[in-house]
């Protein structure tokens, strides 16, 4: 999952960006608002995590300006304005939930996945072939067994489970599980694919690649 911080405290900006790094999010960040709005109208994100008190453009701005564009991806609104009629404003506007600042990570987190579960449509626990997968908690399982994913291996599955059964490019699986400063090449996906081909091994699910489309995931059918 893709996500954009939009956080002109440097020290908050990194604390959050690393946190959430480090359960598997793919996480961009920038630290104004005319920035933001311009990221969002141009690039994919599943959720934008946004704050109000942005140089150059207000977040109540970049706000309005995405939801004027139709945009439907959630915005959580994390900020030290925590007034009622900034929190009205805000949700009034399109956001989809309010964090006042100070908060805690575990808190954010959990905000975070009931957020993109609720715009997913999926159900909490997914089960295909002999293996399951908890929205929630973000955990793989085969047979009541956790399957050990890297961060990006996990991204990998979830841009996948996602679209299950429908092909997913690779530019696409490169666009969601890196951020636009990571050092990185397109075919670097082909290493993560492969990786992420062989832990499923046994678990009745496999991703086939589909020549000029992409990657599938899907259960294998006997016979």
């Amino acid at each position: 999952m893709r996500l954009l911080l939009v956080e002109d405290h440097p020290e908050i900006a990194e604390w959050v960006g690393k946190a959430l790094t480090q359960v598997g999010y793919v996480v961009d960040h920038l630290d104004r608002g005319d920035f933001a709005d311009h990221a969002l109208a141009s690039e994919a994100y599943d959720l934008v995590i946004l704050d109000l008190s942005l140089p150059k453009m207000d977040g109540l701005d970049v706000l309005r300006r995405l939801r004027g564009r139709g945009a439907t991806l959630p915005v959580l609104i994390l900020t030290a304005r925590g007034s009622t009629e900034d929190r009205v404003r805000g949700l009034n506007l399109g956001a989809d939930d309010y964090l006042p600042k100070p908060f805690e990570l575990a808190e954010l987190e959990a905000r975070i996945k009931a957020l993109l579960r609720r715009s997913s449509g999926h159900t909490p626990l997914l089960r295909i072939g002999r293996l399951e997968f908890d929205t929630t908690t973000r955990q793989v399982v085969v047979e009541n067994r956790p399957l050990p994913l890297t961060p990006r291996e996990l991204a990998v599955f979830e841009v996948l489970v996602a679209r299950l059964g429908k092909p997913v490019s690779r530019e696409t699986l490169f666009e969601k599980i890196f951020s636009f400063d990571a050092d990185a090449h397109a075919e670097a996906i082909e290493i993560y694919v492969h990786r992420l081909r062989r832990k499923l091994e046994g678990s009745g699910v496999a991703i086939s690649t589909l020549r000029g489309l992409g990657y599938a995931l899907g259960e294998i059918r006997d016979g």
